[in-house]
């Protein structure tokens, strides 16, 4: 992902379904169509660590996200994370935890970065919303990918929602055999995602959260940790 300590990037997006009689509103979205929603986390070789499917498309990325197991267990510490570590090239500074980033959706926290609102920022900020944006692109082309090589996901799903999860996760998993046998290839990483991405809803972050964003906006402005084509952008 090329950002320090970025351990994966997570999203959401709606996998389009044909209307079950007796479903209800449960699965119908903002976006005026029945779904049901993947939620993933990808990581820098663009396969999935994990993903979360079923859950009801008037749900919010952030609280799938938090009822997903491995949420969980971060929280938790159950997961063999390293500690935190000084950035690079920042051996004197304050150690960060290894993060995951995620957009506007996200509730920040110690592990879960996300934008800063996007207006009258001064140009730290704005650098490390850039920075952040393109840490995300692999979740967005782990996305593109996956609907490119599985055109099942061009079209509503006509099957009982059961059944629909298990297709998308066994979709899921042959996406990760076959890119971790043919390897990295740049033009998949062309592909647009058809795929509609859940709706944002307002989220606060904790203290934490806003102190570990705020050491990595000031990190990505400093000699140690900026890199000369950031400020192309600005």
């Amino acid at each position: 992902m090329r950002e320090p300590i970025s351990q994966s990037a997570v999203d959401g997006k709606h996998i389009r379904i044909c209307k079950r009689v007796d479903s209800g509103s449960l699965f119908f979205s903002y976006k005026n169509f029945f779904s049901t929603v993947l939620t993933a986390l990808v990581d820098a070789d663009y396969c999935f660590i994990s993903i979360d499917i079923g859950a009801y498309s008037a749900s919010s990325d952030c609280n799938i996200f938090k009822n997903m197991k491995f949420c969980k267990k971060l929280e938790g510490t159950h997961l063999s994370i390293p500690g935190s570590r000084s950035l690079p090239n920042d051996d004197n500074g304050t150690p960060m935890p290894f993060v995951i980033v995620g957009d506007e959706t996200f509730a920040l926290s110690e592990h879960v970065l996300r934008p800063y609102p996007s207006r009258n920022l001064a140009i730290p900020k704005r650098i490390y919303n850039y920075r952040i944006t393109r840490a995300r692109r692999m979740v967005e082309c782990a996305f593109g990918i996956l609907c490119n090589k599985r055109r099942i996901f061009h079209r509503a799903i006509d099957i009982r929602p059961d059944f629909c999860d298990v297709i998308v996760k066994t979709c899921c998993i042959l996406y990760n055999f076959v890119r971790q046998k043919e390897g990295f290839q740049f033009q998949d990483t062309l592909f647009e995602c058809p795929l509609d991405t859940v709706k944002a809803v307002g989220t606060r972050g904790d203290v934490r959260g806003t102190a570990v964003r705020g050491y990595f906006a000031k990190y990505f402005t400093s000699p140690q940790g900026s890199v000369p084509w950031q400020y192309e952008k600005f």
